[in-house]
């Protein structure tokens, strides 16, 4: 017999996905007005969950494309692939938003937000990672939205 090891998310549809993907978001939200102006450190709370939600929204788009679990799991954070994947689901983002995500890759933005307070001062503006994340979230939700009525007969 054979042991298959779960991971979280393996049997989450979609729809999961997307849904934790929106809580990230409000949260995201709900935490920005605590940062404090000239202290990148006071966002890095509401930067890491903007990030985390961004990653959710791209995740749930290449399930929803036939991307399998595995196959997700395997681009790691990199969202500058789950981007270049995403694309080939029906994604057109406009050029900023698609640059900036291959910023966070390059400033390795996820990884400053856990651990390198030290760094803080070096990633995006809170502005731009929010743009970023509000048109990420709403056009695959509704690439999602429109490939759900298109399967309903």
């Amino acid at each position: 017999m054979v042991n298959t090891i779960l991971y979280p998310g393996d049997l989450a549809s979609v729809h999961e996905i997307q849904a934790l993907a929106d809580e990230y978001r409000k949260a995201a939200s709900i935490l920005r007005p605590s940062g404090t102006r000239g202290k990148p450190i006071s966002h890095a709370p509401m930067r890491l969950l903007a990030i985390q939600a961004i990653e959710l929204y791209l995740n749930a788009l290449l399930l929803s494309g036939g991307h399998s679990p595995a196959d997700v799991r395997g681009t790691q954070h990199d969202l500058a692939r789950k981007k270049e994947l995403a694309t080939q689901c029906g994604l057109v983002l406009r050029a900023k938003t698609a640059a900036h995500l291959c910023d966070l890759m390059t400033r390795r933005e996820y990884l400053v937000s856990r651990y390198g307070p030290e760094l803080a001062s070096s990633v995006s503006q809170i502005n731009r990672l929010h743009a970023t994340l509000d048109e990420v979230g709403d056009k695959i939700s509704k690439i999602i939205r429109l490939k759900n009525c298109a399967a309903v007969p």
